[in-house]
């Protein structure tokens, strides 16, 4: 059987590679794995479900359902929530584990299935495979009392919801604030957080069909957030993608500020108050360059992790540190969470403006970012990006050239027959001319042979 798992969880078009028949296999062996191997003496499992408001998240969901309690565990089911609040509920009912229903930032037709081990964490690889393991073999079939209950987690969102305001440093009294929440996820809770805490709020993108989700809103279609935080003066703007884990805003002015200068802001903020830990973010190799320069200046190491949030997390989970994330939005707050949290990144963010008094413009200006260009060289041989002389060659002398006010990187993506050229330099002119003969160089060496 090929691999199902990615990078985040088993994701695909519903009811194409995501089947109810999928879904209830993947289910009743996680409950092996995560419930029934991982439970001592004879307590039975529980898992808390949640889900995106996709429409296909309704049968995908009854599917899940089907295959933990017909397996002998207990369902606690949230309904519609963020991924990180169904990680946040299965450490605070102390569950055995979880499954978020969602394909993130994907269109509505997608849809994936991801898993949470105990006290909310993600899964490591070891565990991914045992469950693809136990997919070709028989599962318990427990009978009368032994069969798993279903119920309605009936105050899952409260529960969320409290837990976030209780992390505020600072109310947001006179701040007025856009969400944006892509109709997904967030839809429910993140309006309600931001007005508990004291926020004056405009919402758009809060009124999920089922169909509608990440369709021109959201952290991937920031354009109708920029235009509402000006049309509406507001302090800021949120924008959330379709399961919430992400988070990326908009200053007062209608400038995007990424998730490296959230994580500047932020870095900065928790170092002055004491709680960054070592005074280290831990970051991808994908950040701007002038995240590092700016928290150079300002006393905060870098320490840098492959691309992807599970990397982020592990990389934190290793040196105990408490703040870590991505350019992508993905940012992660160690006292307060498992995985990355948009509702609770943009809920610190909005703290600090009203904490501070100062706009996010102004707080993000510690970080400047360098000019960025990335180009995808498709059709060639991605594995021998790292070890063919003559590319490496070129990647040495771009750097010479750019010297310390620049960046090569050349990566390979993980999937396809791609490697992503990324230039930074001082000027858009330069790191556009660089990345330009790097790509040529690159297609030329690694071209794959044309299939006969």
């Amino acid at each position: 059987m090929s691999k199902l798992f990615g990078t985040d969880g088993v994701r695909g078009l519903a009811n194409g590679l995501i089947t109810a028949e999928l879904s209830l296999q993947l289910a009743q062996a996680a409950a092996v794995v995560l419930g029934h191997r991982a439970v001592e003496g004879d307590r039975r499992p529980t898992a808390v479900i949640a889900r995106d408001p996709r429409i296909s998240g309704e049968f995908i969901a009854a599917a899940v359902e089907a295959g933990l309690a017909s397996c002998g565990v207990d369902v606690y089911d949230a309904g519609v929530l963020p991924t990180p609040a169904a990680a946040f509920l299965v450490a605070d009912l102390d569950a055995d584990f979880g499954v978020m229903i969602s394909a993130s930032h994907n269109p509505a037709p997608d849809n994936g299935i991801k898993f949470l081990a105990r006290g909310g964490k993600k899964l490591d690889d070891a565990l991914e495979e045992a469950i693809e393991a136990e997919l070709d073999e028989p599962c318990p079939r427990p009978v009368g009392a032994d069969v798993g209950r279903i119920q309605r987690f009936a105050d899952a969102e409260d529960r969320y919801i409290v837990h976030l305001l209780q992390t505020l440093p600072h109310r947001l009294d006179g701040i007025k604030v856009v969400l944006d929440c892509a109709h997904g996820a967030a839809s429910g809770c993140s309006p309600q957080v931001f007005a508990n805490a004291g926020a004056e709020i405009v919402v758009i993108g809060a009124d999920p069909d089922g169909n509608n989700i990440n369709d021109g809103y959201g952290s991937t279609h920031l354009e109708k957030l920029q235009a509402a935080v000006l049309e509406h003066g507001a302090h800021l703007g949120i924008a959330h993608d379709g399961d919430a884990d992400r988070c990326l805003a908009v200053d007062h002015e209608g400038t995007v500020v990424d998730g490296d200068q959230i994580m500047a802001v932020m870095a900065v903020a928790m170092k002055d108050a004491g709680k960054l830990v070592d005074n280290t973010l831990v970051a991808t190799v994908m950040s701007n360059l002038g995240l590092k320069i700016a928290l150079r200046d300002a006393g905060v190491l870098i320490r840098e992790t492959a691309v992807g949030d599970r990397y982020v997390l592990e990389g934190m989970r290793d040196g105990g540190f408490s703040l870590g994330g991505e350019q992508s939005g993905h940012v992660i707050f160690a006292e307060y969470a498992t995985t990355g949290d948009g509702v609770l990144t943009g809920l610190q963010l909005a703290a600090q403006v009203a904490k501070t008094g100062r706009s996010l413009k102004d707080l993000a200006g510690v970080m400047t970012k360098l000019p960025q260009v990335l180009i995808n060289v498709r059709g060639v041989d991605r594995t021998a990006v790292n070890s063919d002389e003559g590319v490496q060659d070129a990647v040495r002398k771009a750097q010479e050239v750019l010297g310390e006010t620049g960046r090569v990187l050349l990566r390979p993506s993980g999937t396809e027959p791609v490697v992503r050229v990324m230039v930074e330099a001082a000027d858009m002119e330069t790191a556009q001319r660089i990345a330009d003969e790097l790509a040529a160089t690159v297609q030329g060496r690694l071209a794959l042979e044309p299939a006969a």
